[in-house]
């Protein structure tokens, strides 16, 4: 009689086990990146009763409940943070806390301390790639760190080195001593400065075509020596309109010093072949005209934004237009994620059970993307929790009924001697 009581208790404990399990699942409902845990009842060896070879059985009851975290992927929600990201597939963020401890999160709503590193809402230092500063590039082959978001930074100036202009020249022009075509682009020094180079094409002859680049003459000191500001040429096409690479030349160096500025000369090669090696420029009975133009320089830029991209990939937005990568999230695989600990604040950490976590960039080893500007819900489903509570509610009160019963019967046992 005495077993009853403890198979009793022992399904009692296990229910208030499985309704707190539902209760932490519906306290967080709304936690970015959580994962619901679910119970699983297991039962206690059973004695067998009598002289024969298990005819009859008895239970100890349950044992204390399993719970395990099921990782299945939440919903993906737009959020309004820059620094926000999503994990749409399989992998974790990496996450570093205060003791160096490394932790695994599914929640990436992230934001910048006052060093500027990347952090949890809770402080964790978010682990990934910086730019490298010697080459200006994120190496992700190296080992993985702190990312430094840069805050309030100016973009520093580069000079310009090569230019390049598409164009066609009118083969029905005639010959003159005025230019039939006449393009200003801006070049950059070392000091950022700006400088207008215009070129201009003159028809000279039969398919020839002088040519001219040049920057302000009040751009440069004229009173030092040998000042230089613009640079001069011939271009030769063919019959059929395209540049005669054997008598033209295939780029032109223009040295523009000194400069009043004070940056050093500057010196600008023109490039009129592509990357395959074909002429930029072109000689049919069509308008003169320029179609592209691009020059690798830019001026000093103060930075306006950052925000976190698809592909984990930190972006610097500055106040000329341009985007610079600063930084890239790392991620880790596991093979056994349901090994994993939870050690509050959506974080995880790895057991002696845990496969060893393999680091590395989104979409390889394993890993989901990454998506921008975004944040994983919740996989708590409320109909399902709250169906499971009035389950477990339901035993708990069954199994209280046989203490009852049982104790009623050991009352009525005692009542029996006297």
């Amino acid at each position: 009689m005495f077993t009853s009581f403890s198979t009793a208790l022992s399904a009692l404990d296990a229910d208030t086990t499985a309704l707190s399990v539902v209760g932490n699942n519906l306290a967080n409902l709304n936690t970015p990146g959580f994962k619901e845990s679910v119970v699983y009842f297991r039962d206690l060896v059973t004695e067998s009763v009598g002289a024969g070879l298990g005819e009859t059985q008895v239970g100890f009851g349950t044992a204390e409940p399993n719970t395990i975290c099921e990782f299945t992927q939440g919903a993906i929600q737009t959020s309004t943070g820059p620094l926000d990201a999503a994990i749409q597939g399989d992998g974790f963020f990496v996450l570093k806390n205060s003791d160096g401890q490394t932790l695994y999160t599914r929640a990436g709503n992230f934001t910048t301390n006052a060093s500027g590193e990347l952090v949890t809402n809770t402080g964790e230092l978010v682990q990934g790639w910086t730019v490298d500063p010697n080459t200006g590039q994120v190496n992700t082959t190296s080992a993985t760190g702190n990312i430094v978001v840069p805050t309030g930074s100016i973009s520093p100036p580069v000079p310009t080195a090569n230019m390049t202009l598409d164009f066609n020249l009118d083969s029905q022009a005639g010959v003159s001593t005025s230019p039939d075509l006449s393009y200003p682009i801006t070049v950059y020094d070392q000091l950022g400065t700006a400088h207008i180079v215009t070129a201009t094409f003159t028809k000279t002859g039969t398919n020839q075509w002088a040519y001219n680049l040049s920057v302000p003459a009040s751009d440069v000191d004229q009173t030092a020596a040998n000042p230089a500001n613009s640079v001069s040429g011939t271009l030769n096409f063919t019959q059929q309109g395209q540049l005669d690479t054997t008598t033209s030349p295939t780029s032109v160096a223009l040295t523009v010093g000194p400069l009043v500025d004070g940056a050093p000369p500057l010196t600008v090669t023109w490039n009129l072949l592509d990357a395959n090696g074909n002429p930029r420029m072109t000689q049919v009975a069509e308008a003169s005209a320029v179609s592209a133009s691009a020059q690798d320089g830019s001026a000093a830029a103060q930075l306006t934004s950052v925000g976190l991209a698809n592909g984990g990939v930190i972006e610097a937005q500055y106040s000329d237009g341009t985007q610079k990568v600063v930084g890239q999230l790392a991620m880790a695989s596991v093979r056994n994620p349901d090994t994993l600990v939870a050690e509050g604040n959506n974080n995880y950490s790895a057991t002696a059970n845990t496969a060893l976590p393999v680091i590395g960039m989104p979409g390889t080893g394993g890993n989901g993307q990454i998506v921008g500007g975004s944040i994983e819900a919740s996989t708590v489903d409320l109909a399902t929790e709250l169906t499971n509570m009035i389950v477990y509610q339901r035993a708990y009160e069954a199994n209280s009924k046989v203490v009852t019963s049982v104790d009623q019967l050991s009352q009525d046992t005692i009542n029996l001697i006297h």
